[in-house]
Parts: C-alpha cells; sequence; structure tokens
C-alpha cells in the first residue's frame, strides 16, 4: 500500500498545466524512487549484516561466559569438597543451599540425605551423636558482628569423635557454617590440663592443683569444720639419688607416692610439691586427732624398707602440720605455715612431725635472717679460721692443727658454729664455705715449719655437690703447699649416707698425697666395715669415749682396743677431748699416737700458731702431768 500512494503521489506530480501527463517527468520521478528504494534497501542490508555479526559475537561471548562459570563451578565444587571442614550454608528459612562432603562425612549424612531444600531440623535429627552442654562449649558462645552474630555449637558423636561447629548468622536468618572434628584438639587440651595440674613421675596432683583444692575448701568451710594441711618430706632423699642412680631415685618415688596414697585414702587430697615433697590436705572435723592419726598411719608405711634388688633402702620423714582456721583462713598462709613447722622439724634433725605454733614462725624468721647474713658472710670476709694443736705423745710436741670455723658477725658477733654450720650444710652454703676454708687452711699452713700439717674437716655435701678432688688440689696449688701437709677429716656419716660415691673420692685425694682421717670414730654402727673398706691414715676417738677412762674400767678398756686396733692396721690414732693430765697419763701409757683437747690448748686464732709451735712443748706437758 505504500508503493501504490508512492507512485499516485508521483503520477501526480508529473502532469503539466494543461493536465496532460509528462513522461519524462514520471520516469524520473519513478527512476529516483528506485535509487533510493535500493539504497535503503543495501543500508538494510548492511546493518542486518552488522547485527548477524555482533550476534555471532554475542553468541561467543556467552559460550564463553557459560564455559567459565561451569568451570568456575567444577573449581568450585573441587575446592568446596576438598576443604578439611565441613561447609553448609542455609537461608531464611533453614533450608540447606549447598553443602561439602566434609559436611556430610563429619555428622554421617548420605548424599540423599543432605540435598539442597533438606530443613535444619530434620539434619539435626538425623545426627548420630548428642549436643554438648552449651556452659561447656565456649564462654564466647555468642559474639556479636555488624549484621549479625556468630554462635558455637559442639557435638559428641557415637563414635567418640568430637565435632564442633561456628556458625555465622546473617540479618535475613540464613547461616553459614564451618564444621571441623576437634577430637584430637580436645585430647591435647586435656592433656595440657592434665599436665598443668599433676606430676608426671608419680600421676599425683601438682601444687598448681593442691592450691585450687585448698582455696575450693577454704572457701566451702563450714564454722565447725576444719582443714589440715600436712607438708612431708623425706630426709636425705638427695643421697639415694647420688647413691644408688636418679632411675631407681625415681622408682623410690613412686613407691612412696603409692604408699601415702594408700594411708591417705580417698577422702584426703594428696599432691606432689617437688622432688622429694608431698601434701596432704584433710578436711572435717576433730582436729588435730584425725591428722595425726593419717601422719602416724603414713609414718608406719614408709617404715618398711623399699628394695633394690637385695639391697633394702630404708627411708625417715619431716612432717609439718597447719590448721585452718586457727593457723590460718588464706591459702598461701596455710601453705607457709605447714612448711614453717616442716622447716622446724628439719632443723631439729628430721625424723618427726611437729603441729604449727606462732613461736615457730618466730623461729624461722629468724633462720632466715641467719641464712641471709651466712650468704653474705664470705663476700664480707666475716669468717676466720682457729687452730687447735694436734700433740704427738711420742715426740712430745705438737705435730699439727686441726682448722675450725669461726664467725664474726657485724652486729650477732661471735656466731657459735653448732649455729650456722649445719644451716650451711642445709641450703648449700657448705660447698662455697668449704672451698673457702681449704683455700684459708693451706695458705696458713705454709707459714708453718714443714713437719706441720693442716687438718681440715670436711662436709658429706662436699662429696656430693662438688668436685672435692678439684677443690683440694686448687687450695694446694694456690698456696703452693705439699699435698702431704694436708689431712682431710670426714666423719662416718659421710659414708653411711654416700659410701658408693665416697669411696672413688677419697682414693683419688690419697693418690694425690692427701691424708685421710675418720673423724669421731666409734659414734657410727659399723665403723669397722668402714676401716675394711677404705685404708685410713688415721682414726680420731670421739671425745665421748674420753671422758670416763680414768674412772670407768669399761671405758677404759674400750679406749685401749681402739688404740691396739688402729696399731694393728697400721693407722694413727688421735683421742680428742683430752682435759686433764690423768687422761693424759694413761693415754701415755697405752702408746697412743696423738691427743688433741683443751688440756694442750683450745682453738687459737691463726696468729697464734708460732706461739704454740714455740712453747717447750717437752717441759710445758710434762709440768702439766707431774
Amino acid at each position: 500500500m505504500e508503493a501504490e500512494a508512492l507512485f499516485r503521489q508521483q503520477c501526480m506530480t508529473a502532469i503539466n498545466e494543461d493536465g496532460t501527463a509528462n513522461a519524462q517527468r514520471l520516469m524520473a520521478l519513478v527512476v529516483e524512487t528506485y535509487r533510493l528504494q535500493a539504497g535503503k534497501k543495501r543500508a538494510a542490508e548492511n546493518r542486518s549484516q552488522r547485527l548477524a555479526k555482533k550476534n555471532g559475537e554475542l553468541k561467543g561471548r556467552l559460550s564463553s561466559i557459560k564455559e567459565d562459570l561451569a568451570e568456575q563451578k567444577r573449581l568450585f565444587g573441587i575446592v568446596l569438597d576438598h576443604l578439611p571442614q565441613g561447609l553448609s550454608v542455609f537461608d531464611s528459612e533453614q533450608r540447606l543451599i549447598v553443602c561439602n562432603i566434609r559436611f556430610r562425612q563429619l555428622f554421617g549424612f548420605s548424599a540423599e540425605e543432605a540435598l539442597p531444600g533438606s530443613a535444619m531440623g530434620s539434619l539435626i535429627a538425623k545426627i548420630r551423636g548428642t549436643e554438648r552442654a552449651e556452659k561447656k562449649v565456649s564462654r564466647l558462645r555468642d559474639t556479636i558482628l555488624e549484621g549479625g552474630h556468630i554462635r558455637h555449637r559442639e557435638w559428641v558423636m557415637e563414635d567418640g569423635r568430637t565435632v564442633q561447629s561456628v556458625i555465622t548468622v546473617l540479618p535475613d536468618g540464613s547461616n553459614i557454617s564451618i564444621h571441623a572434628d576437634v577430637t584430637e584438639d580436645r585430647k591435647a587440651a586435656e592433656r595440657i590440663a592434665y599436665l598443668a595440674h599433676h606430676d608426671q613421675l608419680t600421676g599425683l596432683p601438682n601444687r598448681i592443683y593442691l592450691r585450687e583444692r585448698i582455696d575450693a575448701a577454704l572457701a566451702s568451710r563450714k564454722p565447725d569444720e576444719q582443714i589440715a594441711l600436712v607438708h612431708l618430706n623425706l630426709d636425705r632423699f638427695k643421697s639415694i639419688n647420688n647413691t644408688l642412680g636418679v632411675s631407681t631415685g625415681d622408682n623410690i618415688l613412686r613407691q612412696v607416692a603409692e604408699r601415702i596414697r594408700m594411708s591417705a585414702g580417698a577422702g584426703n587430697v594428696l599432691a606432689r610439691l617437688g622432688s622429694d615433697e608431698f601434701a596432704i590436705l584433710q578436711s572435717g572435723r576433730q582436729q588435730p586427732w584425725n591428722v595425726m592419726a593419717l601422719v602416724d598411719q603414713i609414718r608406719r608405711e614408709l617404715s618398711e624398707p623399699f628394695f633394690r634388688g637385695e639391697k633394702a633402702v630404708e627411708l625417715s620423714l619431716s612432717m609439718g602440720i597447719a590448721i585452718s582456721p586457727q593457723d590460718g583462713i588464706d591459702t598461701d598462709i596455710l601453705l607457709k605455715h605447714a612448711g614453717v613447722a616442716l622447716s622446724h622439724v628439719k632443723s631439729n634433725g628430721g625424723k618427726g612431725e611437729r603441729l604449727f605454733t606462732a613461736e615457730m614462725e618466730a623461729q624461722i624468721d629468724a633462720r632466715h635472717a641467719l641464712e641471709a647474713d651466712l650468704r653474705k658472710a664470705i663476700e664480707r670476709d666475716e669468717f676466720e679460721l682457729h687452730y687447735q694443736p694436734l700433740y704427738d705423745l711420742s715426740q712430745q710436741r705438737v705435730c699439727g692443727f686441726e682448722a675450725l670455723l669461726r664467725w664474726n658477725h657485724p652486729t650477732r658477733g661471735r656466731v657459735p658454729p653448732m649455729d650456722f654450720i649445719p644451716l650451711a650444710e642445709e641450703v648449700g652454703l657448705v660447698v662455697d664455705i668449704g672451698r673457702w676454708v681449704l683455700r684459708r687452711a693451706c695458705h696458713d699452713a705454709l707459714h708453718w715449719p714443714d713437719n706441720i700439717k693442716v687438718a681440715v674437716n670436711v662436709s658429706a655435701i662436699q662429696f656430693t655437690d662438688s668436685d672435692l678432688p678439684g677443690d683440694v688440689a686448687a687450695a694446694l696449688s694456690a698456696a703452693r703447699l705439699p699435698a702431704n701437709r694436708l689431712e682431710v677429716e670426714i666423719t662416718e656419716s659421710v659414708l653411711m649416707e654416700n659410701l658408693d660415691a665416697a669411696l672413688p673420692v677419697l682414693h683419688a685425694l690419697k693418690q694425690s698425697g692427701i691424708r685421710i682421717a675418720m673423724d669421731d670414730f666409734g659414734t657410727g654402727y659399723s665403723s669397722l666395715s668402714y676401716l675394711r673398706r677404705f685404708p685410713f691414715d688415721k682414726i680420731k676417738i670421739d671425745k665421748s669415749f674420753v671422758n670416763g677412762i680414768v674412772e670407768d674400767r669399761e671405758a677404759f678398756a674400750i679406749m685401749r682396743a681402739i688404740i691396739l686396733l688402729g696399731d694393728a692396721l697400721g693407722m694413727r690414732v688421735t683421742v680428742e677431748g683430752v682435759e686433764s693430765a690423768e687422761q693424759l697419763a694413761l693415754l701415755q701409757r697405752e702408746a697412743c699416737d696423738e691427743i688433741q683437747g683443751y688440756y694442750i690448748s683450745p682453738p687459737q686464732p691463726a696468729a697464734d700458731a708460732p706461739y704454740l709451735l714455740a712453747l717447750p712443748q717437752r717441759e710445758h706437758i710434762s709440768a702439766r702431768v707431774s
């Protein structure tokens, strides 16, 4: 219709004024119309070609995008199903949108059970386990985030696994959850918590656990209830490790722990505080009777020997006891007072038990102050050596001196040796003090005649906690004193406690030329056996055997027997504590080798040694005897 209307219009345009048709003009119009239509057609065709080309390009891009999306979907599926944690996404209606294989594995779902669209409630109902109580899962259960919050849930599965879920809840109610098997983490945490509260060697609770239990017991104590705390310590247990070995010591500690556990029973809390220290917490009424009955039971149990092969090991025990509320209502105070009572027992030789008293604390405070001063004494040069002569009866002259330690404190004055030497041994200071004594004694002896020796006492601790041969060699070298002028005196306690460790040290000292003397001979229970094990150069008879030799025939007979024994074994015999002319006369008749005592001279400062050596000894002593 458009073409017909166009032709009519052209025909009307080609009519002349006279009404005739102008064929030429009509032809021109038709040709022009065809020309224009051809141009439009070509333009349309060109547009169509361009559109077809663009359409092809768009189809190619769409196909490429589809391929990329398919590849991304494939990669997303691979990543999703290879995550070490489970992943699940639920919509706002709590229906599953997507999950991975690990999610199904953790909760035991089949692929059919965990299809998209599955309701969360139906999935939870199919979990083969139970949800752990909320209070045990996390104190940070709900964490508020911008636009949402995080929740924690935990499941204990029937096969023993623990699965933890961390759920991010979005504002529209949908959620994304991460799920993980935390079984090993829980076990590791429980193991760490156990180790933090228990002793590995014995399996007993440790000091941290004990403090927690004391805190709880004090907090819940009823008005008519008392809480007893016993602090136990094995006496001289260190010597067992030194002589029998650490592995044997550990085995004995395990046996000790088991015996105490059996005595303490299930109603009390037993803990190991340290190497050879234990504690028992007992709550109840009728204290101190109940706790003293417990202490007595423990002592009986530990009195039975412990065996290492065929060798019996016997232990003794010291115990300090504090009772709340009278001895304190605070954990630290109660622990302190039980320790104070224990220290009081230890300072009195051990092998006992004591209830805490206020007087003990004052004594312990004084002891701690003395210890602090003792630690500074060497630095401040507060020690000095006094020397007591050793008198040779056959030659009637001073043949040597025994070095005796003295402490001159600037404010305490002269501190008696019995007040500070046991303390020095207990706190480990005796090693440093012993080195100082060796150096000073060797230095002083160098100024004496060559035939005058010096005797130095050595503590049992110096045998176990130091290199005694090395210390002796260093002292001799520093003073340039010949080894044969030094005499080392040891007591039987050194051998009784550390025989296996002491004998090699004694042999090393003797091989270097140093003389070895057994001090206080006869005060132990097996002196003769020690004389067989080691060839001493000298035995010193304790002064307790000298006191009655003038009036008591039996005491004199024992003295004579020891002198004869020493002569038979080729050992010199020194008698200590000679204080009268009558005692001296008896010993001269019995051909005793040496004497020592106030009758000859009390200990004197080093400056008086030349005076003692210069005395006309034969006349001096003879005059006293006559």
